[in-house]
């Protein structure tokens, strides 16, 4: 299932303080980008992940975030994204500061 224009415009909107926001399909989801780096995805259900590992996955965990996850022939396999934090859903501030973690912690933001 796509990701629906008023999701798009929403991830869009949530992150624009970053500068330089895009978005693309991508395998039925939607990946976002700053100044053209991947730092964050649209998965199933809407929800938000922010690419993330090392010390910043484990800063989300503790903010409840969960892992991407999906089953293929009876296989779970995990992937280095995070959900967004509750708290940050609906707080653009909040929502960039993460982001901004995730790009620095991928060699994209000082």
């Amino acid at each position: 299932m796509a990701v629906s224009p008023g999701t798009r415009a929403f991830v869009l909107e949530l992150f624009a303080d970053l500068g330089a926001v895009t978005a693309r399909a991508m395998m039925g989801g939607l990946a976002v980008y700053s100044a053209g780096r991947i730092f964050a995805i649209v998965g199933p259900e809407d929800r938000i992940y922010l690419k993330a590992s090392g010390p910043l996955a484990e800063a989300l965990a503790e903010e409840g975030s969960e892992q991407f996850a999906y089953d293929r022939a009876g296989k779970s396999t995990r992937m280095g994204y995070w959900t967004l934090p509750d708290a940050a859903i609906d707080d653009p501030e909040a929502a960039c500061d993460w982001a901004r973690r995730a790009l620095a912690a991928s060699g994209g933001f000082p």
